[in-house]
């Protein structure tokens, strides 16, 4: 599912593709995760746990920008998966992307892995 150019122009600084796979739902975003563009990934987000799929991870390997309102719709993605069971596990964040979660402290609440691969086998 392609959302990335729903909206306005700032939207399609994002582009989100989820898919399922086993047990996991595979959110990726690409581009710059900002409050212009963090609805492009919650809407994906909600919509799995809504459908019982718990388990949610995101592929963060094309991921370029992420600030705090990115930050809490993940935060928020968490705690709904949570709820119904599951979790939410980070994958291949690039370095930029991955100091905002050592800043605000964020990396000690997800399952941090270094690829998709190893979140997917995890």
């Amino acid at each position: 599912m392609d959302r990335g150019t729903v909206g306005s122009a700032n939207r399609g600084r994002l582009q989100v593709e989820a898919r399922t796979e086993g047990l996991s739902e595979v959110v990726t975003p690409v581009g710059e995760l900002d409050h212009h563009t963090a609805d492009l990934l919650r809407e994906p987000l909600e919509s799995a746990v809504e459908q019982g799929r718990s388990r949610l991870v995101v592929d963060c390997s094309g991921l370029e920008f992420c600030d705090s309102t990115g930050l809490n719709v993940l935060l928020g993605a968490r705690l709904k998966a949570e709820a119904a069971g599951g979790g939410v596990h980070l994958a291949g964040m690039q370095p930029v992307v991955a100091r905002v979660f050592e800043i605000t402290g964020a990396e000690a609440v997800f399952t941090v892995h270094a690829t998709l691969e190893d979140a997917l086998s995890a």
